[in-house]
């Protein structure tokens, strides 16, 4: 292959493994994923969707609570019999949880959400671990929120566990640092255009996007071509990092 045929940023003979990804950015990354040559599997609690998405970028679509970890190990059980063993895992399955302030939310609340947003990421990042070290390669990126960072008011279970997620991978990066090819990081999103925003009030809309100073909403393409970098072979020097993309609104 010469220079001017060389694909940058392909994912060519990797197995890929994508949670939530039966809708919105889960999707959009597992679109993008096998468009750069991966074989994905595409891991969601809606089966019918997971297969859905599956059919048309040729995966594997398999139903997977996050939460559970009986689930998680089936699911790459699963994954790892049909396509191979995982060396690229998005943790992208989240939920916002009751906007509420403090004082209205209970206990189950905060449990609802932590077990889905970093119980979650902790489960499948442990399923595929050993794995990686044993092959001295992999790609690890989680999906946290600029709200990780930042804290939403009135969203304190989504901020409090994005910013575990934060935690959390750059803690395993440095754990495997020096254990092979193995890079684990993170992306933090602002408010990222999809079909959740319709069903919002538009001043609720309109009051996150006027953080942004871009004055937009950011893409899914956006969000997609970030992650394919991160988890692409070119990125072998970048881990335990946070990368925002947020339109300017991160003030650190």
């Amino acid at each position: 292959m010469t220079m001017s045929e060389k694909r940058y940023f392909s994912l060519d003979g990797q197995i890929a493994a994508v949670t939530g990804a039966g809708q919105g950015i889960g999707e959009a990354i597992a679109r993008r994923l096998a468009d750069a040559g991966a074989s994905v599997a595409v891991l969601d609690l809606q089966a019918n969707a997971a297969k859905a998405v599956a059919s048309e970028v040729g995966g594997l679509g398999l139903e997977c609570d996050v939460t559970s970890s009986g689930s998680v190990e089936r699911a790459f059980q699963e994954c790892q019999q049909k396509l191979g063993p995982v060396g690229i895992l998005v943790n992208n399955a989240g939920i916002s949880g009751r906007t509420l302030p403090l004082w209205e939310l209970d206990e189950r609340d905060l449990d609802a959400v932590y077990a889905v947003n970093l119980k979650g990421v902790f489960l499948c990042a442990r399923a595929v671990i050993s794995g990686m070290i044993e092959r001295r390669y992999g790609r690890i990126l989680n999906v946290a929120s600029i709200a990780g960072k930042e804290g939403n008011p009135n969203m304190i279970p989504y901020s409090s566990t994005k910013a575990a997620v934060i935690g959390l991978t750059k803690a395993l990066a440095k754990e495997v640092a020096g254990k092979g090819d193995i890079t684990v990081n993170c992306i933090a999103p602002a408010v990222i255009r999809t079909r959740i925003l319709d069903g919002m009030k538009p001043e609720t809309v309109q009051y996150m996007v006027s953080r942004i100073p871009m004055g937009r909403t950011g893409t899914l393409d956006e969000v997609a071509s970030l992650v394919q970098y991160l988890v692409s072979r070119e990125a072998s020097f970048t881990t335990g990092q946070c990368y925002d993309i947020s339109g300017g609104r991160a003030t650190y």
